[in-house]
């Protein structure tokens, strides 16, 4: 392994500043080729420390590269994933402002898992994950990237708190034994235009695989998905980029819908 160019204090505090000022910061898998996966982990936890200690309040996680196209894509075989918190939650119908709380966001379309337990690795099933879940619903979810130009790579996106932003759940809440969720379908329209549509089977075969994934990957970095916890299980398909004016809608089967507006 080469000598690094910067240590992941300094990656964090780059990226930092980024979210902060919205203006993006150079490729961190270009100016520093050495950057691994776990040091990657390492500086978004770092970061989330600096989110807690500015007064955020971690409200769930997000699971991102979860369909085959975007593992091959990147090289990889399992997804990644980020922290949300309460301020980043919008309401169903609400706004996002273009000016004060994004850079070049993107929408996805995901089911988002409630949880009524503690859900903590090693061995947690897809069984564990029903038993554990209060409640599923629809979501959008705003990814965004304070990396240059969205041209990133694994290490870059895991640093970068899963290229997470924004997201917003739908109102309606199902229990999860009560619908099949690798069949839910999902269509999601740009200005009232049908602009892509997927089904439950492209996140891992199941979005409860996912969510199984998370808890036993979280636990290597000693972190448990609480009670209360917003799990955003990964996009139903690709992820348009969102514009000043635009109107976002996701209409899932059985899960209703959600929208979002940008200004």
């Amino acid at each position: 392994m080469g000598k690094r160019n910067f240590t992941n204090e300094q990656l964090s505090e780059m990226l930092y500043k980024a979210l902060k000022s919205r203006v993006p910061m150079d490729i961190i898998s270009e100016i520093d080729r050495e950057v691994t996966v776990d040091d990657a982990y390492d500086i978004q936890l770092l970061n989330v420390k600096r989110a807690l200690e500015d007064g955020e309040i971690i409200s769930g996680k997000k699971i991102g590269l979860t369909s085959k196209g975007m593992q091959e894509l990147l090289g990889i075989t399992e997804p990644d994933y980020g922290h949300l918190y309460a301020s980043t939650e919008v309401q169903n119908g609400g706004l996002v402002d273009m000016d004060t709380q994004a850079i070049r966001p993107k929408v996805e379309g995901e089911v988002a898992f409630v949880l009524k337990e503690d859900l903590k690795g090693r061995g947690i099933t897809v069984e564990d994950v029903y038993k554990a879940t209060d409640y599923v619903c629809a979501s959008i979810e705003i990814v965004d990237s304070r990396i240059k130009d969205w041209k990133i790579k694994l290490v870059d996106t895991i640093a970068d708190n899963g290229s997470s932003s924004l997201y917003v759940l739908g109102d309606k809440k199902v229990k999860i034994d009560s619908v099949s969720l690798p069949d839910i379908e999902m269509t999601l329209y740009k200005n009232g235009e049908a602009v892509n549509s997927g089904s439950g089977k492209e996140v891992l075969g199941n979005p409860a695989v996912s969510v199984a994934w998370l808890a036993n990957k979280l636990c290597e970095y000693g972190v448990t998905l609480k009670k209360g916890e917003v799990i955003l299980s990964g996009a139903f398909t690709a992820s348009p980029e969102a514009f000043k004016g635009d109107v976002f809608e996701c209409v899932f089967s059985e899960l209703g819908s959600v929208k979002v507006e940008f200004r």
